[in-house]
């Protein structure tokens, strides 16, 4: 089935005023495009084996040049979102194709409204890597890996989680564990990690505040790191991603 564009080429001013369209010299441009199909693709107004419409009539909807539409699909391509054919077009693929883990789709996914299950996803994903990292982190971190621990934990208590700098703070901080493990293998997934703790500590935050301060959580784990104490290290993360699944979970229920 062939899908048409669902109003991907108009951005609506936040008071209900003129549309603009999508423009943006060179790279920006394409990335625009990218982001607005990435997230009709996961918000389901395009689904897996959904066709979506001809390079020149998408290209003239979104007011953009063919080349930029091209380069936008092609990122799409490489995140596993479509694939293109002669003749056939562009396919959106199955999910289980999709790269979810990518730090631009953890985005477009929590552009909008998020499906509960992948939610519960990440966070599964989470509670299996992240203690176990912790519990490396224990054994092999060193000192700069303490400190800069520590500094994002200090960042994080000046900023709070409410502020960019604050999330950003709690991204270095999960970032730091993962480091210390000197795990190569775990070091692929730094990013993904990262965007998966940002985006979900953003999401519980959109209608109301944090509903408990999430700190100590973290000052326990680094406590039991910089204590060389791995068994209780990967406890208190397990403790920590758990509550923050509940705590995410209730701001979607409400």
């Amino acid at each position: 089935m062939v899908k048409e564009n669902p109003s991907l080429h108009r951005d609506e001013t936040e008071n209900g005023g003129a549309a603009k369209p999508v423009r943006g010299p060179g790279r920006r441009l394409h990335g625009a495009i990218a982001h607005k199909l990435g997230m009709a693709i996961l918000s389901g107004q395009y689904a897996p084996g959904d066709v979506l419409s001809g390079e020149v009539a998408f290209a003239e909807e979104l007011e953009v040049s063919r080349s930029a539409y091209r380069e936008a699909i092609q990122v799409l391509t490489a995140k596993g979102l479509v694939e293109s054919r002669p003749k056939a077009g562009t396919r959106v693929l199955p999910r289980n194709r999709w790269n979810l883990l990518d730090p631009e789709v953890l985005a477009w996914a929590f552009a909008g409204e998020p499906d509960i299950q992948f939610v519960r996803d990440l966070f599964e994903l989470r509670a299996i890597v992240e203690p176990a990292a912790a519990r490396l982190a224990a054994q092999r971190r060193d000192k700069d890996d303490l400190r800069i621990m520590k500094d994002a934990l200090a960042a994080m208590r000046r900023h709070t989680l409410a502020t960019e700098a604050g999330r950003a703070a709690d991204r270095d901080f999960h970032n730091a564990i993962l480091n210390a493990t000197r795990n190569d293998a775990l070091l692929t997934l730094t990013a993904s990690i990262g965007a998966a703790v940002n985006w979900t500590t953003q999401y519980k935050q959109r209608a109301r505040a944090l509903p408990r301060n999430p700190i100590p959580d973290h000052v326990r784990v680094y406590d039991a790191i910089a204590a060389g104490d791995a068994q209780t290290a990967a406890e208190a993360m397990g403790v920590l991603v758990d509550l923050a699944l509940e705590d995410t979970a209730s701001a979607m229920a409400g």
